[in-house]
């Protein structure tokens, strides 16, 4: 009843049309009763395919509506009727959408029938929820991969962003995650991907176990930029979802970059001015308003855990977009090359790596053993060209000497197979055997 209750509200009172009158590239210009219109509203216009042609208003010229289309603009001819709908998009989710892919607009594209059809209303455009609504990120969570379960322990509801070059391996990881991750629901967001990678991603790197509770949205990088803006928006919004469901929710994308992307497309074709790499104030603007839409709920319900992926360009971790993320987010984890190279995977670079909730959530007595971990692991960093040269001799300095007897364990401890988990408490066990190996006396010696 609910259901139809919402449908019959969603019909308009009365039908607004205008007509086309003229295309520019992906840029369509409608004119007609402007005076009714609002950025974000949703046109059709009418084609002699089977389907009207979906398009958004994203802004206003000389009395004409801009649009951009979510699909190919083959058909649009000039005069065509563009009807006006009375609102700005929004899907009906519902738990039996769980273990579904779907695309931008909710429409299955897994061959495994219809989805069902909730009950409410879910913007895809929803304000982030007030701050002080919110509640505090909570307990640890269990991601199921030794190196960050360790060096960079996330909390429930936290944010962090994966920053890493093209083929280092971001895919698996993700994949691992949303295997191993202890959460009820996984939200994972295929944003511009290539289209060979993306059932690779959902048959190997997610697997039965991963997508049985997950739901996977695809927009691929041959699809119009409103389509792959359009599946982040979804990708929150069904996070919310579950979230306000009282669920604990991993929301994954892959990337932001390409989101950034999506609307330095849209903002250009409507003459916004480029700054740094082209892209405008706008891009600055709506990646806040995405990223602070994951997080804690409110008091008494669920929470959304974000883990989101920056594409660094030419492996720049400073430029414009990492940059800007890297501020907003709770935290960030580096996947390097040079690691990746010499066939460490997960390619994670855990000195350069931060999580802004670890301080407040790792046991007291597990400290001190991360803090000589890391240590070691500096002090190698800062010799290993001269190791590598041949240039050091042992017995120089005993710190030295103890980080490089144990870089070997501590190499093998951070790699970690596709298939395998590690819980939290395993991890800092593990850690701990490796840091005191040959005990206490030995590490005294290297202090």
């Amino acid at each position: 009843m609910r259901a139809l209750i919402s449908d019959i509200e969603a019909i308009d009172e009365i039908e607004v049309f205008g007509r086309v009158k003229s295309v520019q590239g992906l840029l369509i210009e409608i004119v007609g009763p402007v005076r009714e219109l609002r950025v974000g509203g949703r046109v059709f216009i009418e084609t002699r395919a089977e389907r009207p042609l979906a398009c958004e208003i994203i802004g206003f010229r000389d009395g004409l509506a801009l649009c951009l289309p979510f699909g190919p603009v083959d058909g649009v001819r000039l005069g065509c009727k563009a009807v006006f709908a009375g609102h700005d998009g929004a899907v009906y989710p519902e738990p039996g959408w769980l273990g579904r892919v779907l695309n931008a607009q909710a429409e299955p594209i897994d061959a495994k029938g219809p989805l069902g059809r909730g009950a409410d209303a879910c913007p895809l455009r929803a304000l982030p929820l007030p701050a002080h609504e919110r509640a505090r990120v909570g307990e640890p969570i269990d991601l199921g991969v030794r190196a960050l379960n360790t060096f960079t322990t996330c909390c429930e509801g936290q944010r962090m962003g994966i920053f890493a070059g093209s083929g280092v391996g971001k895919s698996v990881l993700l994949g691992m995650l949303a295997r191993n991750t202890d959460v009820d629901v996984a939200i994972i967001g295929l944003i511009g991907e290539r289209g060979r990678e993306v059932q690779e991603f959902i048959s190997e790197s997610l697997g039965e176990e991963g997508m049985a509770k997950a739901i996977v949205i695809v927009a691929t990088s041959d699809e119009p930029a409103l389509m792959r803006r359009q599946a982040a928006y979804l990708t929150l919004t069904l996070a919310e979802y579950f979230r306000d469901r009282g669920q604990r929710v991993l929301c994954m994308m892959d990337s932001l970059t390409r989101f950034a992307m999506a609307q330095r497309e849209i903002g250009l074709a409507i003459g916004e001015p480029p700054t740094a790499k082209g892209y405008p104030p706008t891009v600055y603007s709506e990646l806040p308003r995405l990223l602070e839409r994951a997080g804690p709920g409110r008091k008494g319900s669920g929470s959304v855990t974000g883990l989101f992926t920056v594409l660094v360009e030419g492996d720049d971790h400073n430029e414009p977009i990492a940059d800007a993320v890297r501020g907003i987010l709770d935290g960030h984890i580096v996947m390097e090359r040079a690691i990746a190279e010499r066939g460490r995977y997960p390619a994670i670079n855990v000195l350069r790596s931060i999580s802004r909730t670890m301080p407040g959530c790792v046991p007291d007595e597990v400290r001190p053993v991360l803090g000589r971990a890391r240590e070691f692991m500096s002090v190698f960093a800062d010799m290993e060209e001269l190791i590598r040269l041949g240039a050091y001799r042992k017995g120089s300095d005993p710190m030295v000497d103890r980080a490089i007897a144990l870089n070997p364990s501590l190499e093998a401890f951070l790699s970690q197979d596709a298939g395998e988990r590690t819980s939290i408490a395993d991890g800092y066990a593990l850690l701990g055997a490796v840091v005191d190996k040959d005990g206490a006396g030995g590490h005294k010696q290297a202090t």
